[in-house]
């Protein structure tokens, strides 16, 4: 979680020196999965039909989660887009009582009412400095967002589902690739410029694939097989109180008294979950040796 707070403050830096978000998006994922490639073709991985294209399905809804965020930071404050993604585990939670009849223990359902409420909290108090955002469609950019966080949520499903039966190296690196191939195919169709960018902006897009995407997004998939989804999307709730903390040092971007009440009931609700978590009996392919 602390790695990928810092994905936000990297991808405005990006957007300043004239990087389009979907190549950011872009060249995040293709690092990722070219970083990869060499170790998962060396593994050998056997897969069946079905769960290759549950994985390549997953790649589609990083994609398009990546896309939407992204794109949402240009437009609105980067605490308002971080509370708005990270909104997965009303979605992910409605999701997996109905998919997968996974029961929540009253303690869990109850940390994602204070995390959801610190997350309107964020939200509300952030209102005012939406507008601040140099050519930004406020409006636009909660859409967005939100559209990241329904597709996340389907994400973190599908590798709920599949980590049960993958390897964690061949499941990121079929889900990576998956987005970059559609990324890349966006940033084709878009004209967005690819060479002619500056330094500083490569870096950043280096930056986001060496830690957000291959430390942090790797470390919430490999959680899938040990937790369940609804917990790992809990935990994701963290990342708005790391950027906003960031954006308020490093871009100005003012933090209400409502920001700090509404960071410590998101961090008493991922307290709460995490409890919930650890008294919950594992569920049957969590008890399984990591890979």
């Amino acid at each position: 979680m602390l790695v990928v707070s810092t994905a936000s403050i990297l991808i405005r830096v990006g957007q300043a020196q004239g990087a389009a978000s979907i190549t950011i998006a872009a060249f995040r994922l293709g690092i990722a999965a070219i970083i990869l490639t060499p170790f998962a073709l060396r593994a050998s991985p056997r897969i069946v039909a079905r769960d290759l294209w549950l994985a390549l399905a997953s790649g589609g809804l990083l994609a398009i989660h990546f896309w939407s965020w992204i794109t949402s930071l240009a437009h609105t404050s980067v605490a308002s887009s971080t509370a708005l993604v990270t909104t997965n585990p009303l979605w992910v939670g409605l999701a997996s009582l109905l998919l997968f009849r996974e029961r929540m223990a009253p303690a869990l359902l109850s940390g994602i009412a204070l995390c959801l409420g610190g997350t309107v909290l964020i939200f509300l108090s952030d209102r005012s400095a939406v507008s601040h955002v140099p050519g930004g469609d406020p409006l636009l950019g909660n859409a967005l967002a939100l559209i990241g966080a329904v597709a996340a949520s389907g994400y973190l499903l599908i590798g709920r589902a599949l980590r049960s039966r993958l390897s964690l190296l061949t499941y990121v690196w079929l889900a990576y690739s998956a987005a970059a191939v559609v990324l890349w195919v966006g940033v084709g169709f878009s004209g967005a410029p690819v060479r002619g960018l500056s330094v500083i902006a490569y870096l950043c897009m280096l930056g986001l694939a060496l830690g957000p995407q291959l430390l942090g997004h790797t470390a919430f998939n490999w959680s899938l097989r040990h937790l369940s989804a609804t917990f790992v999307a809990v935990s994701i709730l963290g990342e708005p109180i790391g950027s906003a903390l960031l954006a308020w040092l490093l871009f100005a971007e003012r933090l209400a008294p409502a920001h700090l009440l509404g960071f410590g009931l998101t961090l008493a609700g991922i307290a709460l979950s995490a409890r919930a978590q650890v008294q919950t009996p594992a569920a049957p392919d969590a008890t399984a040796r990591p890979r």
